[in-house]
């Protein structure tokens, strides 16, 4: 071998070990888990249980940090533009991955470059509940009850929301018209929809259970391509009655892009483990109507992208504004 090969194999040899030595003593400091949404949230309240089990795992702190505002964009814009040495890290729902990027033209990252994925963290419970005043139990006396009373409301999270997004496409497969109605959060839309001021919502199993269980609101289908499993007596949308209407929502865990490999594949696997607790499931995932993710990167990776391509058609299809 000529002695500049000799030495350029050298030094490829050497960074390879060094960037294995780093991802080993990873994590060194704190790391800062960056949510991009006001505390108190679904995402925020997730990204605080999975803060606790990685600072128990690797012996050190993991900060939250809220960085609320234009629909996740300026969380989002602080990850893409930290260092990417695995001390920032964010935990968000797909809207700053792969909603967002279709709403606005002049955005301060590319979300299809900015980010390195690490995992799905877990999968949301996406169900169709409409408030008690609506006089139907099941899907097919809902889309009766639609073709009678054209304008029904329905409450979303904001123009470009998957609740929102998710909804156009309802009403176009269900051949129905609905009335659009965004809301700040998730409790004002509560309060109107247990009030009788709003006729329909998409949300989370999560966040509706327990108006269900008293009667304020009634839980008509799941929207998931399959029965959840911690509701298997609940019909999804699709066996319902309404062909081709699933929707696949999750929080993911991601990192700058040009974080070290192996300190990614460590986060992966940490993570993973955690996702396989029993006791974790039950206590922190479950009671939120959540499903356990543990994703390799390159599959949650291949979901981005694919995830990118549905929303963005979605969202050109239907018109949507932000």
């Amino acid at each position: 071998m000529r002695p500049q090969k000799f030495f350029i194999s050298l030094l490829l040899g050497v960074f390879a070990c060094l960037g294995l030595a780093y991802g080993q003593d990873y994590p060194a400091k704190p790391v800062h888990l960056v949510v991009p949404y006001p505390p108190g949230g679904g995402t925020d309240l997730l990204a605080r249980v999975v803060a606790k089990q990685l600072s128990e795992k690797w012996n050190k702190p993991v900060i939250i940090d809220n960085k609320g505002g234009a629909a996740g964009m300026i969380g989002g814009d602080a990850v893409a533009k930290a260092l990417p040495d695995g001390y920032t890290l964010v935990l968000s729902d797909p809207a700053p991955f792969v909603i967002v990027p279709h709403l606005y033209e002049n955005m301060s990252y590319n979300a299809a470059t900015a980010f390195a994925p690490v995992t799905v963290v877990a999968r949301q419970s996406p169900v169709l509940v409409v408030g008690s005043h609506i006089p139907v139990n099941n899907i097919k006396e809902l889309l009766a009850y639609l073709k009678a009373n054209p304008e029904t409301s329905f409450g979303s999270f904001g123009n470009g929301s998957y609740t929102h997004v998710a909804m156009e496409e309802f009403a176009k497969l269900s051949g129905t018209k609905l009335l659009h109605v965004p809301y700040k959060g998730t409790a004002p839309l509560i309060t109107d929809l247990v009030g009788g001021r709003l006729g329909l919502f998409l949300g989370t199993l999560g966040a509706v259970e327990q108006h269900e269980k008293t009667g304020r609101l009634k839980i008509l289908a799941a929207a998931t391509a399959e029965r959840l499993p911690f509701k298997p007596d609940l019909p999804t949308v699709v066996e319902s009655g309404v062909p081709g209407f699933s929707v696949n929502v999750w929080f993911g865990l991601a990192a700058p892009a040009g974080t070290p490999a192996d300190i990614l594949n460590k986060i992966q696997r940490d993570m993973a483990a955690i996702l396989k607790d029993k006791s974790f499931i039950d206590q922190s995932l479950t009671p939120q109507g959540l499903i356990p993710g543990g994703d390799s990167r390159e599959a949650f990776t291949a979901l981005m992208k694919s995830d990118t391509a549905r929303w963005g058609r979605l969202i050109k299809e239907y018109g949507i504004k932000p």
